[in-house]
């Protein structure tokens, strides 16, 4: 098993590398190049890895990482506030992407179980390509970091109970782990907190001088909140930004957030890569055209939507429009959500697809939008690439 999961290590990166040179030279995102390698690579191509499944698991942990990070720059004092203004936002938006989704799915013959699934898959926006594709470095964007970092959270905290509803039997029971998630979040909050305040930092600043061991640290509280809020039946990415926030009034912060970026990096190449790996390519031509127009619908109302809304909060157009294009794509919850229905019998193999394919699309076309119009770190124009 290790020389298997070496051999799919040792593909996945080298083709990347391969791909991701050739997309620079032609001045593509990269995100490109590492869905591509895993359409090549996976069952519905060449089959040289035809079990993408583990490195699917293993990539989530770059969500994780993801979400820790965002979590150290992000004052706790300054976090209610961005919440509350992006509430409306954040409810609305849902609201309307559902509509738009739902109708589009009952447009192509999908019934109402399958409709309203393929509406629920529509309204998250990605955590991965808006947040990395966002500066992190550039003061001028901090307003607009904080949005879609509310927005996203917001979502995180819809789409738990969309995933609450989807593995709930019966309703008694959904209603029970709903309470549950309600009264959970904040008691891991301050749980978090008081644990920071009275043990961690004092080890921190204790053995401060050991960069391996605040490293280890670091780590060993990322994924042990993360897997605490699992346990408690919220996400593993809340628990990892909880995890984050908890720490970041400390002076370590920074120095934790820059060493982890390469780690973080490693881990969301594996994702890309399992979103290509995942998807089979023999039903392209059956989903193709439901798959096309959900983008298009979701790409083109995306941008739209945000800036109306984020307009009844006073922000600028601007900075509607830069928001909505950031957040122009479906999420990975969708794919969650997807495979969640379909292996419940609640819709068919053909409708998760069409989801997946929808996925895939807004993906691609949401990050050249952003790539080549406003600062990413990935940015192929000098101009524009910000870190």
């Amino acid at each position: 098993m290790g020389e298997s999961l070496f051999t799919s290590f040792f593909l996945i990166f080298t083709g990347a590398a391969v791909l991701a040179t050739v997309a620079l030279y032609t001045r593509q995102p990269l995100i490109v190049a590492y869905i591509a390698i895993g359409v090549i690579l996976g069952p519905s191509a060449t089959s040289l890895i035809s079990d993408p499944t583990l490195i699917r698991g293993v990539a989530e942990i770059g969500i994780i990482f993801l979400l820790f990070l965002l979590g150290l720059d992000m004052q706790p004092s300054k976090l209610g506030n961005m919440l509350q203004d992006a509430l409306f936002v954040g409810i609305c938006s849902c609201l309307i992407f559902f509509g738009l989704g739902f109708g589009v799915g009952l447009g192509f013959g999908f019934g109402f179980i399958e409709a309203s699934v393929i509406g629920m898959a529509m309204m998250f926006s990605s955590t991965i390509i808006g947040i990395k594709l966002l500066p992190t470095t550039v003061l001028h964007h901090r307003r607009t970091g904080e949005l879609v970092i509310s927005l996203l959270l917001i979502q995180d905290v819809v789409a738990i109970v969309i995933l609450l509803l989807l593995t709930g039997e019966e309703t008694s029971n959904f209603i029970t782990k709903l309470v549950s998630v309600i009264v959970a979040l904040p008691l891991l909050a301050i749980g978090a907190m008081l644990f920071v305040k009275h043990a961690l930092l004092k080890l921190l600043e204790k053995f401060d001088a050991f960069h391996e061991y605040i490293f280890l640290i670091a780590i060993g509280w990322c994924l042990g909140l993360s897997e605490l809020a699992s346990m408690l039946g919220l996400s593993h990415e809340i628990g990892a930004f909880i995890a984050g926030v908890s720490v970041a009034t400390s002076p370590i912060a920074l120095y934790i957030a820059n060493h982890l970026k390469p780690l973080r990096d490693f881990f969301l190449i594996l994702f890309f890569f399992s979103v290509g790996a995942e998807f089979q390519l023999g039903l392209l031509g059956s989903v193709i055209v439901p798959a096309a127009i959900l983008a298009a619908v979701i790409l083109v109302a995306k941008p739209i939507v945000f800036k109306l809304l984020l307009g009844q909060i006073k922000d600028t157009d601007d900075k509607g429009w830069e928001i909505g294009f950031r957040l122009g794509q479906i999420s990975e919850f969708s794919l969650l959500i997807a495979f969640l229905a379909s292996s419940q019998s609640l819709i068919s193999e053909n409708a998760s697809h069409v989801i997946q394919a929808t996925a895939i699309l807004t993906f691609l076309i949401s990050s050249y939008l952003v790539v080549f119009r406003f600062p990413t770190p990935i940015a192929v124009s000098d101009k524009l690439r910000r870190d």
